[in-house]
């Protein structure tokens, strides 16, 4: 082992007989790299949530809404078949499917809630959404045209306190126009289903008819809404809508992607991942801080040391990498920890949020704030590396400026009241 590697290392060790300042600087070693540890720890698990999060919140709402809508411009497409066989030709387009989507008012007993009304055909929008896969209770084939059945979220059912078989009366917002006042649109509909999407904003806000049913009640004849479309690659939908004004010829039309039919979501989130990140990176610059402390301590505390070295023949250089040596390593032993706790509680989230609120009392995860309802983890092993790399990096930056003032000492200074 070359002596500044040896040096460095018995600088680095706690020393059981440390005394005084010697064990105060050894202090100061251990709240360093505590305070990595923390900081990287911190940002693995944050990110890993916020990969997780923006995931989650795409999966499902792709598993309810659609990767890309075709709509009029006026409110009603009459020539959807068409629309939907054009589309199809485009080879990123795997699937098509019609709907009306309308605002209503859902009511049962006392209970009043408002919803968003959509029209399927459950054979063609169980090749364009997954709601096969949310069902909790009845199926979607129930929906039968004439039958006027409904499919409810489940916390909308909750909130009306209904169940299977239940009739519940939906109030068309278009009214009747008679010679006494305008009278609004008034159909009962019995509950054939109750899905649980797993998200907030459809699971309370989302009910589903026949789109026969939805035409009848809000007297849209044989037109719909619009189509929807689902492709081979979600992240391709940008470009497929944009190439499909070429492969759609009726005019009047609008083609909206999932990019921007909700970019809110994802701009927040993405915002939300940038900042926190910087926020937390914070915590690695006062912990490198620190170590700028324990090394201009230790400097001082060597200068007998560093002085005898130098008469010993030792170069400036060999002294800046004693103590370059000693703030990488207080810097890999925090990067270290906080890398296995960082893993541990990322891959671990399912047990610990739920300890915590155990602990705590508090609900620590509400799906009313979080769209979602459960606490979604991924580790990416690109975050993972840019965060040891920029960690590391700046724990050699905060070594530079001491050691350097370390191999600037003066033996004959140094020695002088030795």
């Amino acid at each position: 082992m070359r002596y500044e590697f040896l040096v460095g290392l018995r600088y680095t060790r706690s020393r059981k007989r440390a005394q005084g300042r010697n064990r105060f600087i050894s202090f100061i070693s251990l709240v360093s790299m505590l305070g990595i540890a923390l900081g990287v720890a911190a940002l693995i698990v944050v990110l890993s949530v916020m990969n997780g999060f923006q995931e989650e919140l795409r999966t499902r709402i792709l598993g309810v809404a659609s990767h890309v809508q075709v709509q009029s411009l006026d409110g009603e497409l009459r020539a959807w078949q068409q629309v939907g066989e054009q589309a199809g030709r485009h080879p990123a387009v795997m699937a098509s499917a019609p709907y009306v989507q309308e605002q209503g008012m859902l009511s049962f007993d006392d209970a009043v809630r408002g919803t968003m009304v959509r029209g399927v055909v459950p054979a063609m929008e169980d090749k364009v959404a997954d709601f096969g896969q949310h069902m909790k209770a009845g199926s979607l084939a129930a929906l039968q045209a004439g039958r006027f059945g409904i499919v409810l979220g489940r916390d909308l059912a909750l909130a009306l306190r209904v169940g299977m078989g239940d009739k519940v009366t939906l109030i068309a917002p278009q009214g009747l126009v008679t010679p006494a006042a305008v009278l609004p649109r008034v159909k009962q509909f019995e509950v054939v289903g109750i899905f649980e999407a797993g998200m907030y904003e459809y699971d309370s806000g989302l009910a589903l008819v026949h789109l026969a049913d939805a035409q009848t009640l809000y007297r849209m004849g044989d037109a719909v809404s619009g189509v929807r479309l689902k492709l081979a690659d979600l992240f391709a939908a940008p470009r497929v809508a944009r190439e499909l004004v070429g492969y759609i010829d009726e005019p009047g039309l609008m083609i909206n992607d999932w990019t921007r039919s909700h970019a809110n979501f994802f701009r927040a989130v993405a915002l939300e991942k940038t900042m926190m990140t910087l926020i937390l990176f914070l915590i690695v610059g006062v912990a490198a801080f620190n170590i700028v402390s324990t090394l201009v301590m230790a400097v001082q505390e060597k200068y007998a040391d560093i002085a005898i070295l130098r008469t010993l023949g030792a170069s400036p250089g060999s002294i800046m990498t004693i103590f370059v040596l000693q703030g990488s390593i207080i810097g890999l032993v925090g990067l270290l920890a906080g890398l296995l706790g960082g893993l541990a509680i990322a891959h671990n989230l399912d047990v610990v949020i739920p300890a915590l609120e155990a602990i705590t009392g508090a609900t620590l995860w509400n799906k009313e704030v979080y769209y979602i309802n459960e606490l979604p983890s991924k580790v990416l092993m690109s975050d993972v590396v840019s965060i040891l790399t920029v960690s590391f990096s700046l724990t050699l930056l905060a070594a530079i400026y001491p050691s350097w003032r370390a191999s600037k000492v003066n033996p004959a200074e140094a020695l002088r009241y030795e």
